[in-house]
């Protein structure tokens, strides 16, 4: 069924998409600001009292849009390049970019089925179409490059002239960040209301990611201050974007966190790829609840420099894409040693993307380990593990030893206590339009209009000035955390030697956070009720290109992953 792709847009006086009636591009974008009305607000209170009585407690939401944003100013820079595309258009491209991986798509554009300019309008396109209309918007988009569709025509120069026969394959394709991740020519808010004026400059992977030719499309929504701001609140809230939603039910099942918007606009085919972050889980969680391919890599394989962080000894990037190739590539674009983070460490492959595509990994042989708790609580588990036998794999069930996790919140207080005050002064904004410089004056910041910035309080901030954990006991803590992660996991490797173990989602995250060993998140299928759930690879430091082998074969094997019903 064909959706009007922005619901009441100019009230009847323009038709998004309708080429008999569309108007002539404005001359510039200031008439287009004064001229159109592509989204106005709604009241949410029904829908805020129809959660009221959900299960999940912290899906009781006090909010769903945001207070603070006005779509229109997102949305109208670029509508005039958007409604250059008409439905028809829409529709013949969607046999070349729906459920295609970054290879595939490239291979549409070699053969002239589209341009790379074709290709983000398209996306943009989709995401007009959705979030301008209250009743599917998921509240994921917070910004978007307005240079987008220029820099994408000057790429088809250079394809037309011969230019990519060596560039990598990420050329071209569009991607969506993370709001906690610096770059230029978009504010990088970590969904607070406190960094709303914080422009920066590129962080080291975004321009890693240029470098190699990939498009910026925009910014997306996150879990305010990436979860480490409130107790007990909505996953995927933040004051500035308000409450992300879950394509494949929304206000019904929750979006994981805090790389929400990441998971969301990839559930949503939004984007070619997106990138999210994690410390414990926010990568895996947000993943596993939309249905999409997450890598949480090794600490250090990625640089952290000019993101926003909880702790430095625990962060890190991470590619989320709707298949493992793309990870794998999108991975590989972002790498490279940064000698401004402090665990940075050289590239350990390159091409990660061929060794999938060109040996066709099989799963015969493959030493599994699986939970034995999972094996008598979780059906679709227990479904997975059996293809996985038939497949050929080798099971073994085992009983993890019991570990203390106890501090685990204190390296992420302290850390944070330090580390955001030097994110600031380092790659934070400098021109004063940022008042805050450390946790404490944010919370004092909060303070001053706690319904608009803080609905659902800030415990957790809170809690970081309370803490007062030694320097000492602090690093002999993560000391010992890493010893219970990597005991936690090891046992059980060393005993069966095993290629990788087998999780559910975010299940098991932090213990792989504390060990520092990488996790990759695939679709295994969805539950009863319809929602999404994913099979969790985990292995030991740099085994991502294993992993990721290991991932290609079991979503070859399962093809699990399916588009949304509303999102077609």
């Amino acid at each position: 069924m064909e959706r009007n792709l922005i619901m009441s847009l100019l009230m009847g006086l323009l038709c998004f998409g309708c080429q008999e009636s569309r108007k002539p591009a404005p001359s510039s974008v200031a008439e287009l600001n004064d001229s159109i009305v592509l989204w106005s607000p709604y009241n949410d209170s029904a829908e805020v009292a129809a959660n009221r009585t959900h299960k999940i407690e912290r899906m009781q939401y006090k909010l769903i849009q945001s207070r603070v944003i006005d779509k229109n100013d997102i949305f109208r820079p670029l509508y005039h390049e958007v409604s250059a595309m008409t439905a028809s258009d829409y529709e013949s491209l969607k046999p070349y970019i729906l459920g295609k991986t970054i290879p595939e798509i490239q291979t549409g554009i070699k053969d002239g089925k589209m341009t790379y300019e074709d290709l983000v309008r398209f996306y943009l396109y989709r995401i007009y179409a959705f979030e301008l209309d209250n009743t599917s918007t998921l509240n994921t988009i917070l910004s978007l490059n307005e240079e987008v569709v220029a820099q994408a025509r000057e790429l088809d120069v250079l394809r037309n002239k011969g230019g990519m026969a060596s560039h990598h394959p990420v050329y071209g394709m569009p991607v969506l960040l993370k709001d906690n991740i610096n770059t230029s020519g978009m504010n990088t808010t970590a969904g607070a209301i406190a960094l709303s004026g914080n422009e920066v400059e590129d962080a080291f992977i975004v321009k890693q990611l240029k470098n190699h030719g990939a498009l910026i499309l925009g910014k997306v929504n996150l879990s305010e201050w990436a979860y480490f701001l409130c107790s007990g609140c909505p996953v995927g809230y933040s004051a500035v974007g308000g409450q992300t939603l879950n394509p494949y039910g929304r206000r019904k099942f929750e979006t994981g966190g805090s790389s929400s918007g990441s998971g969301t606009a990839m559930a949503a085919e939004y984007a070619v790829a997106a990138v999210g972050t994690e410390t414990s889980g926010s990568i895996l969680s947000p993943s596993g609840q939309n249905s999409v391919v997450g890598l949480k890599p090794t600490v250090g394989l990625l640089s952290r420099s000019g993101i926003v962080p909880i702790s430095g000894t625990l962060d890190t990037p991470g590619p989320m894409t709707r298949n493992v190739t793309d990870n794998a590539i999108l991975l590989d674009a972002m790498t490279g040693f940064d000698a401004n983070d402090s665990q940075s460490v050289p590239p350990k492959f390159t091409d990660v993307w061929q060794t999938s595509t060109a040996s066709m990994p099989e799963l015969k042989g493959k030493r599994f380990g699986v939970f034995r708790q999972l094996m008598t609580s979780d059906t679709l588990y227990i479904q997975t593990i059996q293809k996985l036998k038939q497949a050929g794999a080798l099971i073994f069930e085992f009983t993890p030893p019991d570990v203390s996790m106890d501090g685990f919140i204190s390296i992420l207080n302290i850390d944070m206590k330090n580390d955001l005050p030097a994110y600031l002064k380092v790659h934070g904004n400098t021109d004063g339009k940022v008042r805050i410089r450390s946790v404490e004056e944010a919370v004092a910041f909060n303070r001053e209009d706690s319904i608009t910035r803080i609905p659902y309080g800030q415990a957790v901030f809170e809690g970081i000035l309370a803490d007062t954990i030694s320097a000492a006991t602090l690093q002999r803590t993560k000391k010992r955390l890493e010893k219970s992660g990597r005991t936690f996991f090891d046992t059980a490797m060393r005993e069966y030697q095993l290629d990788a173990i087998l999780s559910v989602n975010n299940t098991h995250a932090g213990y792989a956070a504390v060990a520092k060993y990488p996790a990759l998140t695939v679709p295994m299928g969805y539950r009863t009720n319809g929602e999404p759930v994913n099979l969790t690879f985990i292995g030991k430091s740099y085994q991502e290109e294993i992993l990721l082998n290991l991932g290609e074969a079991f979503e070859r094997l399962t093809k699990a992953r399916k588009l949304p019903k509303g999102y077609r």
